[in-house]
Parts: C-alpha cells; structure tokens; sequence
C-alpha cells in the first residue's frame, strides 16, 4: 500500500514534470503525449488527464501553444515549454537530487 502510494505520487501527482521532460525535447502535439509517456516512462496518464494539465501549465505560463499546419493541411495545436517553464523544470531536478541524497545518500548517476 504505502508503495503504491509513492507510485502514483511520483507519477500521477506530478505528472507534469513529464511533460517537462517530453517538451524540453520538443513542441509536442498533446494527443501524443500519453503514449509516449508510456512509452518512455512506463505508464499511461488518461488523456483527458493530459490535457487539464496542459491547460493548467498553459494559464500558469510555463507552456505556451504553437499553432501549425500539418501535411495534411489540418491545424494543430503543439505545446512549446516557455522559459519559465525550463526554470521550474531546473527547480524540480535540483529539488529531486536533494530528496534523493538526503534519503539513500550519494548521487543520482544521471547525465545533466
């Protein structure tokens, strides 16, 4: 019980940082999002969840929307992270590492 607690926490409840992750990439189209959160991650937020997220980012300011047209001629709308959002992001890693040490001691071996 208390594991999966911790499962969703670091999942569900934060599932923006990955779609931090996902835009720091790239601007993202945000029916894709899901599936690649699964694919990248190990699991699947529900779509209609990605997309309260994204709105909640967007009028917070930390993502914007980039409308283009695709080769089909149809308009999409991407999801680009702002400067704002890349600054959270920054926050979020520096306060993940500390949490890390603090509680298993030494560095999480990840790239910068």
């Amino acid at each position: 019980m208390p594991l999966r607690r911790l499962r969703e926490s670091l999942t569900k409840g934060n599932l923006w940082l990955y779609i931090f992750a996902l835009l720091r990439e790239r601007p993202r189209y945000p029916y894709k999002i899901a599936d690649l959160i699964e694919e990248r991650f190990g699991w699947k937020p529900a779509r209609v969840t990605t997309y309260i997220v994204l709105k909640r980012l967007q009028a917070e300011g930390y993502v914007r929307v980039a409308v283009r047209v695709n080769e089909r001629g149809r308009t999409r709308h991407y999801y680009v992270l702002t400067e704002k959002g890349e600054e959270l992001f920054e926050e979020a890693r520096r306060l993940m590492r500390e949490v890390y040490s603090s509680l298993f001691g030494g560095e999480i071996d990840a790239p910068e």
